[in-house]
């Protein structure tokens, strides 16, 4: 009986030591016997390809090796957008300090997703603006399209602060890199003359390419098995009206030139990160006075009072950029807006130096909605 037990404890004594060292015959783990270079070749993959931040943080946390080699340069500076998506509800100074770990490697997703949380939420200005401009000299085409706001509204200055002639380079830029925002505010600026020589025709021109463009990026994404059709259907009755409530695919009326009706695109992470930082529920405010861009995929906040041009006709929503206020207009404003006598006098003009003259101009109205009221209700 004793000499059994002895043979049992000696069996099981085997079973748990194979158990807990799971070792070769040169005496290492498979792992350590992998080179630096072949792991960095894996994080690199894995940091451009991540879903969310969480698929490369639950590899980090594995081991201290692939802890060091995780926050490596070369890994950092591949790290995707999807994994740069930080929550507004989950910001954190350790989430601070990874973002500026990937900018500093080089990342220019990186770059511009920290300079605009710096530069809107914390509200450094200088150093969120120094970060932008890095991600735009990188071509960094959302990057380049933040800065033309920053410079059409001189955001974090006065009103004299304001450079248009800088704001349509900077929306040429982004829009010869293919940024749909800024082909559609290049186009309106041209259309209205706003910082360059007004030409109809080629601001037209711009505002079809960026309606192409936005349906091409939607069927990219969608399998083509998966397309409805009402999304490619013809529909001219369908031209003065609709919304993202009006439809029964779920879809919003954002290409009204070609009668098309489309999802509405997701916003860059950073557009959500300051939407959610910025939301009632989160009980922060931009400060006394200031407004939120209304188009919900923007989150932008004024950095001034009257900093944001209103709608001419309503009055109660207001926008950081053209290009908000023509995609909000399609998405939902065009349905809810009502005139308001106060904004305008008796003839239908303002007394400011707005753009609204009573009526909308028809050709134009198909392609960017109403008109703005500008700077009728900026500080002196």
């Amino acid at each position: 009986m004793n000499r059994r037990r002895k043979l049992e404890e000696a069996e099981t004594g085997c079973r748990k030591k194979s158990k807990l060292s799971p070792e070769i015959d040169g005496g290492c783990e498979y792992f350590d016997a992998l080179p630096d270079d072949l792991v960095l070749s894996i994080l690199c993959k894995l940091s451009s390809t991540a879903l969310c931040p969480a698929d490369f943080f639950n590899v980090l946390i594995t081991c201290k090796r692939l802890n060091r080699l995780g926050l490596n340069d070369q890994v950092l500076s591949k790290a995707c957008r999807r994994m740069l998506a930080v929550k507004a509800k989950k910001w954190s100074e350790s989430a601070h300090r990874f973002l500026k770990l990937c900018a500093d490697a080089g990342n220019v997703e990186a770059c511009f997703t920290l300079g605009m949380i710096r530069f809107y939420c914390l509200q450094n200005r200088g150093s969120g603006a120094s970060f932008m401009a890095k991600a735009a000299i990188g071509s960094h085409a959302p990057a380049l399209y933040s800065l033309a706001v920053i410079q059409f509204n001189g955001s974090g200055g006065s009103k004299n602060d304001k450079d248009l002639r800088a704001g349509v380079a900077l929306c040429a830029r982004a829009a010869f890199l293919g940024h749909i925002d800024a082909l559609r505010e290049l186009g309106h600026c041209l259309q209205d003359g706003y910082g360059v020589k007004r030409n109809v025709a080629e601001g037209r021109r711009f505002l079809i390419q960026a309606n192409a463009r936005e349906l091409a990026s939607v069927l990219v994404t969608c399998p083509s098995a998966e397309v409805p059709r009402s999304w490619l259907a013809w529909n001219p009755h369908r031209h003065g009206g609709g919304g993202g409530d009006g439809d029964g695919d779920g879809g919003c009326l954002l290409l009204s030139d070609f009668g098309c009706n489309v999802p509405t695109p997701a916003p860059h992470p950073a557009n959500q990160f300051l939407s959610d930082w910025f939301s009632d529920r989160s009980g922060r405010v931009p400060g006394a006075g200031l407004r939120l861009c209304s188009h919900p995929g923007c989150g932008r906040p004024e950095s001034r009072r009257h900093e944001f041009r209103r709608c001419s006709v309503c009055g109660e929503v207001n926008y950081c950029s053209r290009a908000c206020q023509a995609l909000d207009w399609k998405m939902r404003h065009k349905v809810e807006c009502a005139p308001v006598g106060r904004w305008a006098d008796e003839d239908g003009q303002f007394d400011g130096n707005g753009f609204f003259n009573g009526n909308v101009n028809n050709n134009v109205d198909d392609v960017n909605g109403n008109a703005y009221e500008d700077d009728v209700m900026e500080e002196s």
